[in-house]
């Protein structure tokens, strides 16, 4: 049995944290590809806004769609999950099924690959930009993000968010960072 507290609301604190840190990973990140520009010109411009639109758009309104709507956060009444999302996924999707909350790491374009990778691409992207145009900002951006990374997996996930989930029993992501002994 779960030795951390489950918590049926999140602190605000502990979700404009989680927000806090993914809007500004997404908003350095599109940064970062912005760099392409002087590899590519003005298509850089381009995938900078995609790349920072299309993590938008997964985290913040695909995620509600397709995974939240499965979480008992959704049907928990007066909850608030680390993301907030379940309150967002009220009000623009119908709930799904409780059975289907592992699929969000089944596949190989799941959500929980697509979150991921939204996070680590522009980190890979930056250290490639780097070899072919050693740039002190983008070196600063890329270490940012790294650190950013490494403190969403490492604090944030087990000690702030999973620790104290619901769903941490039948959750896939939280069986992979061992909080559910927890």
């Amino acid at each position: 049995m779960s030795k951390a507290e489950i918590f049926d609301r999140y602190p605000v604190s502990s979700v404009i944290m989680y927000n806090g840190t993914t809007m500004v990973h997404f908003l350095a990140g599109g940064f970062i590809f912005l760099f392409l520009t002087k590899v590519i010109g003005s298509t850089g411009i381009i995938v900078a806004v995609l790349y920072t639109a299309l993590s938008f758009l997964e985290m913040y309104i695909i995620m509600p769609m397709k995974v939240c709507t499965n979480c008992v956060y959704f049907r928990l009444p007066d909850s608030l999950c680390i993301s907030g999302l379940n309150v967002f996924a009220r009000l623009i999707a119908k709930p799904g099924k409780p059975a289907n909350f592992p699929n969000r790491a089944k596949g190989l374009l799941c959500q929980n690959n697509l979150y991921i990778l939204s996070l680590v691409l522009p980190i890979l992207c930056g250290a490639i930009f780097l070899v072919f145009k050693f740039n002190l900002l983008l070196l600063g951006l890329v270490i940012g993000l790294f650190v950013l990374l490494a403190l969403r997996f490492f604090v944030i996930i087990p000690g702030m968010a999973c620790v104290h989930c619901r769903s941490k029993f039948i959750c896939p992501q939280a069986g992979q960072m061992g909080v559910r002994e927890k």
